[in-house]
């Protein structure tokens, strides 16, 4: 999101096209044998190369191609320029069953592939769906932001967070459901649901984490033994952006950068949503003076409870002022750096960075 390279970006090995090589390689391999044979002074027991040819056409070609590669191996066998068909060479009916088998397996391959392509595309438009692309300004605040799900091969998880513009100034919200991976999609869809309607109509960040409280609570009212919550922070700049209303459940505040530093702000942190506590100890948020040039700085626990090889938090305060550049360089650099100093993420990894500035004349 917002420009944020993706390290997930699909591999060779993971449904993007192979590389170049790979789709030169059978017909490199076809042409470098024809070549040895021929200027080779005797003949050369190097038929058996021709039997990977197939096989390795079904990586890059359908079924039409690696066919046309399978004849022209059995052409090559045959010819007695090449000299590749004597006894104890190659075996000519072996090479043509594996030269059909490919093509099956290409066949097969090529439906699959067209299959998975349908799915991604779903899945990538039910990410938009759930938590369409952040831009780069919502009314008068800059935002950048960061997802990736921890579930390999998926698009959206149990993280979330949306910024929206209302009546009485921008929202932002930032939260992790119970679980992750696909099963916490729903409860993601349900309460990124919830927080747009409250953004029209609730009157501040207490009662629009109300109003998340009470959707988990409704979707849970009918599961026997359930224990569905989320942890979350809301965060409700008035209009002028001059100053932030903050409501923690769960989850820490945001980190303030300014002049250089950062530091965590102190932010009463009140039940998660979802348990049904909220009417007997309502949510209790601070506001926060902004000044020009201010930036806050949320990360999930991704993030927070990150660790390195020797068990190590990922110190994210001391990290932060060290990355300088506007807001989408900042969510890049933090990626990167947390990716070198914890490769073996677990968690889904959230991060959003919001600077308020004066609102643009409409």
């Amino acid at each position: 999101m917002s420009g944020v390279r993706d390290r997930d970006r699909r591999s060779w090995l993971r449904g993007a096209p192979p590389p170049g090589w790979v789709r030169v390689l059978p017909a490199v391999l076809l042409v470098g044998v024809c070549v040895a044979t021929l200027v080779s002074p005797g003949p050369l027991d190097i038929g058996f190369l021709l039997g990977a040819i197939p096989p390795l056409a079904v990586l890059s070609y359908g079924p039409v191609a690696t066919a046309v590669l399978g004849a022209s191996v059995l052409a090559v066998l045959n010819v007695p320029a090449f000299r590749l068909n004597d006894p104890g060479s190659t075996d000519v009916l072996t090479v043509g069953f594996v030269a059909a088998l490919s093509v099956v397996v290409s066949f097969v391959r090529s439906r699959r592939d067209a299959q998975l392509v349908t799915e991604r595309a779903v899945a990538e438009a039910a990410q938009r769906a759930v938590v369409p692309p952040l831009p780069g300004r919502v009314g008068g605040v800059r935002c950048a932001g960061l997802y990736r799900a921890a579930q390999r091969g998926t698009l959206v998880g149990g993280d979330f967070f949306d910024v929206r513009e209302g009546p009485r100034g921008v929202r932002v919200v930032m939260g992790d459901v119970q679980g992750h991976g696909l099963s916490a999609v729903s409860t993601v869809a349900s309460l990124l649901g919830a927080f747009r309607e409250a953004v029209l109509d609730r009157p501040d960040p207490e009662s629009v984490a109300a109003r998340l409280d009470r959707r988990l609570a409704v979707d849970s009212a009918g599961v026997r033994h359930s224990e569905l919550f989320a942890t979350a922070v809301v965060l409700d700049f008035d209009v002028a952006a001059r100053a932030v209303r903050i409501v923690a459940c769960g989850q820490p505040g945001p980190v303030l950068l300014r002049d250089g530093r950062a530091v965590e702000l102190d932010v009463p942190v009140g039940t998660p949503l979802g348990l049904g506590l909220s009417g007997a100890s309502p949510p209790t948020g601070v506001t926060v003076p902004l000044r020009p040039g201010d930036r806050l700085f949320l990360a999930s626990d991704g993030v927070w409870e990150a660790r390195n090889p020797a068990g190590v938090f990922y110190p994210l305060l001391d990290r932060l002022t060290g990355f300088p550049g506007d807001l989408p360089d900042l969510v890049e650099g933090v990626w990167a750096d947390l990716v070198h100093y914890a490769p073996a993420l677990q968690d889904d990894v959230t991060m959003l960075v919001l600077a308020p500035e004066k609102p643009e004349p409409r």
